[in-house]
C-alpha cells in the first residue's frame, strides 16, 4: 500500500510540473502576442484590426479577443478619429499604464529571446561536436 501511495504522489508531482510547463509555456506565448501587439500598435494605432492580424500571422478573432484582454485590463483603449483609415474612425492607443507595462514586457521578452539564442549557441555547438565539424556544412553528404 506505502509504494502504491509513493506511485499515487510520484504520478501526481509529475503531472503537477507537466501543468505548470504547459500553464507557463501558454503565459509566455500569451505575453508575447501582448507584446507583438502593443508594439505594433505603438507604431501604428490606426490598422484596422484585419490588418493588425496579418501583421502578427494570427486570425481575427484571435485578435479581437487580445484586444479585449488588453483593453480589459487598461493597457490599450480605443479613440474616436475622423481621420483614420479605419471605416468606423477609432484607432487603438496604448494608455499611459499600457506604455509603462509594455517596456516591462520588452524586457522579459528580450532576456526569453536572449536565454533562447544562448541555449541554441550550446546546441548548435554540441551538434558540431558531434559530427566532428569545425564549418557548417562541410562534412555533410547530399543526398
Amino acid at each position: 500500500m506505502a509504494v502504491a501511495c509513493l506511485k499515487h504522489i510520484q504520478t501526481h508531482s509529475v503531472q503537477k510540473k507537466l501543468v505548470n510547463f504547459m500553464t507557463s509555456r501558454q503565459a509566455k506565448l500569451q505575453e508575447d502576442t501582448y507584446f507583438r501587439v502593443m508594439r505594433i500598435l505603438q507604431e501604428n494605432p490606426d490598422l484596422t484590426q484585419r490588418e493588425l492580424a496579418e501583421k502578427l500571422g494570427i486570425s481575427v478573432g484571435g485578435l479581437n479577443y487580445c484586444l479585449k484582454a488588453l483593453m480589459g485590463k487598461g493597457l490599450v483603449k480605443m479613440k474616436n478619429f475622423a481621420t483614420s483609415k479605419n471605416k468606423f474612425g477609432y484607432v487603438y492607443v496604448l494608455t499611459p499604464t499600457g506604455m509603462a507595462e509594455k517596456v516591462a514586457i520588452t524586457h522579459r521578452f528580450l532576456q526569453r529571446k536572449m536565454d533562447e539564442y544562448e541555449a541554441l549557441k550550446v546546441e548548435i555547438e554540441a551538434l558540431k561536436n558531434e559530427v566532428g565539424d569545425d564549418k557548417p556544412g562541410q562534412n555533410i553528404q547530399k543526398a
